[in-house]
């Protein structure tokens, strides 16, 4: 062993000294990364054996639960819990909207079906442009232009006649009685009638009749609302099928209507409505498979390519809630918003890049811009180029069979009840969906969303849409299920709930109820929900973000499969009246 001179000790005693107090973080304790875990869990999932349902509405979720206890599967408990969410939650619940839906088989096939509305033949390219040039929000919206044709009845059809099991007529049932019973209005019903419902309905007399009474006041909580003329056309499909919405009776109330009030939807519109089977958009994340629903909605695409750049970051180290955490995940998502805007569009008229948007390389390049210290400012990002790597109102429900056959659906009417416009007597309430394509190349939709010519109207075009029914498998069986309401803010808030499960370990409910936060690119902000540290939104702030506390976002239904096969699921808290269920 080496002699030390005493004079050697000393300068080694001084380098050390030197190196602790010279040290930034020397004062300053280093804390272990945040970790989770049921003994620390502070709130709990629903969990079950055999089978589960997430959705908005107690009486839609129990709709789908008994149809599952009567031996269906988790494709007829989805057709179920759709027509009964058209009677008891009108806001977004429909027959006059369109959608998407995610399945996957116990046999491990995955399909996706796009249910979205279309351009009526006679759309044109400048049908939303004012007289002085500009995007004019009100024909987009509450105009009888607004309304594409509606692709919900086509897609629940679709989806029963390829992965059902039961008959249509006993689907619908539920349905049928609830709309002629009548439902107690809720507290959440009640206050959207009462606001919404003031600007969408009360003006058009059809829909007036049936959701304000007679003294001219909205339905209010705890009185019952009857739908008989929705009845009759509930009726009418359980008898007929989707023939008696897109070519008899109910197609003639609603091409009739749209005559009557200067709309463009015809028979010939309804007649040549088809939904469609579509390839689900598929990616990984730290060893998960992540599949989503492919364009014409964004969504998929855009989750994978934020999980993608993600992925470049030790998240776990940062910890949930953290200024770094959020930090990246801000910037992870300007980029992708970005890119939305170029690229996306309905893939039947443009061609969408979508293996270079979800293309690891690609992301990694993107990552390699971020700075943990400092923001990108909106006006520095401009969408990727692509050739290197190229090869609001809503609702959800998630159901999980006892077979292990797993659906996504994600379905609306746009803003709460959609145009306001209701189609005859048909009690059916109508979309405003043509304001989700761009009216003009850079003008922003009622979401602060923009596009470009990718996403430009055109007849017979399905709009661009952010919905985004995601199933997420480990080792090759579902591990979860979800989607969310929320407009432009439903992309960012699956992709939250699958960073909280997968890189913070919180089960569903903790995952479900964590304070998101959301940023789109265009407006430069970062929007967050209460619930974060003062401290955290000033580390954010000095990180050059632009911080926005608004109202919450998102409700998210979703179900977790166990490494046993039990269930565990939860519905929004951000929501009342929500509910997850199962036996």
């Amino acid at each position: 062993m080496p002699v030390i001179s005493p004079a050697q000790h000393l300068l080694a005693q001084l380098l050390l000294l030197s190196s602790i107090f010279l040290s930034p973080m020397a004062n300053a304790a280093v804390a272990p990364p945040l970790t989770y875990g049921a003994d620390m869990d502070i709130h709990h999932p629903v969990t079950a054996r055999h089978g589960m349902v997430s959705s908005v509405d107690e009486t839609a979720t129990r709709t789908g639960l008994d149809i599952l206890r009567q031996g269906g599967n988790a494709v007829d408990a989805a057709v179920a819990v759709g027509y009964a969410l058209a009677v008891t939650h009108p806001q977004a619940g429909n027959l006059g909207g369109g959608g998407f839906m995610l399945l996957r088989t116990h046999r491990g096939d995955t399909v996706a079906i796009d249910f979205r509305e279309t351009a009526p033949a006679r759309a044109t390219r400048d049908m939303f442009i004012g007289a002085d040039g500009n995007a004019d929000s009100k024909r987009s919206l509450i105009s009888p232009l607004a309304s594409g044709t509606p692709g919900t009845v086509a897609g629940l059809s679709l989806a029963r006649d390829r992965y059902g099991s039961m008959p249509l007529d006993k689907l619908i049932q539920p349905a049928i009685r609830l709309a002629k019973e009548g439902i107690v209005v809720n507290k959440a019903l009640a206050g959207d009638l009462a606001s919404y419902g003031r600007e969408a309905l009360i003006n058009h007399a059809n829909s007036k009749a049936v959701f304000f009474k007679a003294d001219g006041e909205p339905y209010t909580e705890g009185e019952r609302l009857r739908q008989p003329a929705l009845a009759k056309s509930l009726e009418l499909i359980a008898a007929q099928g989707p023939a008696a919405f897109y070519r008899g009776s109910i197609a003639t109330q609603i091409a009739g209507e749209m005559k009557k009030q200067g709309g463009l939807i015809s028979l010939d519109d309804l007649k040549n409505y088809s939904a469609k089977l579509r390839q689900p958009v598929s990616g990984s994340y730290r060893g998960y498979q992540i599949f989503s629903m492919p364009p014409p909605s964004s969504g998929g695409i855009h989750i994978i390519e934020i999980l993608n750049i993600l992925e470049n970051f030790t998240l776990s180290d940062m910890g949930a809630g953290s200024a770094d955490a959020i930090h990246v995940m801000s910037e992870a998502m300007k980029f992708a918003y970005a890119d939305r805007a170029e690229y996306l569009g309905d893939p039947d008229f443009v061609k969408v890049p979508g293996t270079a948007l979800t293309s690891k390389a690609y992301a990694k390049t993107l990552a390699e811009r971020i700075d943990i210290q400092r923001a990108n400012p909106s006006a520095t990002i401009k969408p990727g180029q692509l050739q290197p790597y190229e090869s609001a109102e809503t609702t959800h429900f998630s159901v999980v069979d006892k077979e292990g056959n797993a659906v996504a659906v994600t379905y609306t009417l746009n803003t709460n009840f959609g145009s306001g416009i209701m189609a005859g007597s048909s009690g059916i309430l109508l979309n405003n969906e043509m304001d989700d394509f761009a009216a003009k190349p850079g003008a922003a939709n009622i979401f602060g969303l923009t596009g470009g010519d990718a996403n430009a109207v055109q007849a017979n075009k399905r709009p661009l849409s952010s919905m985004s029914p995601t199933i997420i498998v480990r080792d090759g069986k579902v591990w979860l299920v979800t989607g969310t309401p929320g407009g432009s803010r439903i992309i960012t808030s699956v992709l939250q709930l699958i960073v909280n499960m997968i890189d913070f370990k919180m089960n569903v409910a903790e995952a479900t109820e964590a304070p998101r936060f959301h940023q789109q690119w265009t407006p430069d902000e970062l929007r967050v929900e209460q619930g974060f540290s003062p401290d955290t939104l000033k580390l954010l702030a000095q990180k050059g973000q632009y911080v926005a506390v608004k109202p919450v976002m998102g409700s998210l239904q979703s179900i977790a499969v166990m490494p046993d096969g039990s269930l565990a699921g939860a519905s929004d808290p951000r929501v009342t009246h929500a509910l997850t269920a199962g036996y």
